[in-house]
């Protein structure tokens, strides 16, 4: 009887689909968004599905590594870097934007800092935040071409350098004058500038980067063995045949569309040259 009583909870447990993601925007508005998409996922999937909240990148890698949720939205290197724990772990899926994002530097007016085609060395010595260390679009992409550009890490580029924790600080910060440059996701950007959080008289983007592939949901490689088989595949029917409106403007995304690990190579090698991956 004792048996039976401890089995139970862990037979319960079993039963939950969950899932969560990379903190990119405040946690309030990731509850909203992502409590829509568990309710779509359990009677799509005809499991219960429930979303958990995390407070860092890396807490969304270890919640992932440890099996506490067996699906993610992962940005571009927080993926590369879950997958690289949890063998058998597969990309599923990607927004239609996230073949070709991109990330933009802004800046605050009173820098005199304007749009440019290409990094501009009037960016020396301002101050500078980006986004979560473990960010592709707000550190791994922007560090890439400010190092290339520069030859320098960013400490040697900026007077001061900072993180902000997500991309909406990063806006905030710069707007605020907190730090003069910064570096944000371009459809966070593109989301609270459309939502009146973005004042134009203070902050603008001043520099593109080039685009590269970025967010993406990753699912553990057994949760056929937990869940069924071919609950995978299931996962990325659901996920690609999510047309709700209101669900995918949450993200912001138009569409998914199919994704694998072999998209994420060059996030990787990126990673490696720069450090944040070890070979």
């Amino acid at each position: 009887m004792v048996l039976a009583l401890l089995v139970l909870p862990a037979l319960a447990q079993a039963e939950t689909f969950v899932f969560t993601a990379i903190p990119d925007a405040d946690e309030s508005r990731l509850q909203q968004r992502f409590g829509k998409v568990a309710d779509y996922l359990t009677e799509t999937l005809g499991v219960e599905v429930r979303y958990i909240p995390v407070k860092s990148y890396a807490a969304a890698i270890t919640a992932f590594r440890n099996n506490q949720v067996q699906l993610a939205w992962f940005g571009g290197l927080s993926g590369v870097q879950a997958r690289r724990l949890v063998p058998g772990s597969e990309a599923l899926a990607q927004g239609y934007e996230d073949q070709f994002f991109k990330s933009y530097l802004i800046a605050h007016a009173d820098t005199g800092l304007t749009p440019t085609e290409s990094l501009s060395d009037a960016l020396k010595g301002k101050t500078f935040t980006f986004g979560s260390k473990g960010s592709t679009s707000g550190r791994l992409m922007p560090e890439f071409y400010l190092r290339e550009h520069f030859r320098a890490a960013p400490e040697d580029i900026f007077d001061r350098v900072g993180f902000s924790g997500d991309h909406s600080r990063t806006i905030a910060q710069v707007q605020a004058g907190a730090y003069q440059v910064g570096a944000v996701n371009f459809a966070v950007w593109e989301k609270e500038l459309a939502e009146g959080r973005v004042d134009a008289d203070k902050v603008r983007v001043i520099w593109t980067t080039p685009t590269y592939p970025d967010y993406q949901w990753t699912v553990r490689g057994d949760v056929d063995a937990h869940f069924g088989a071919g609950f995978k595949e299931r996962v990325r029917a659901a996920l690609l045949e999510m047309k709700d409106p209101e669900l995918l403007s949450s993200f912001p995304r138009q569409a998914f569309v199919p994704a694998d690990n072999d998209d994420y190579a060059p996030i990787e090698a990126t990673a490696k040259a720069i450090g944040l991956l070890d070979d």
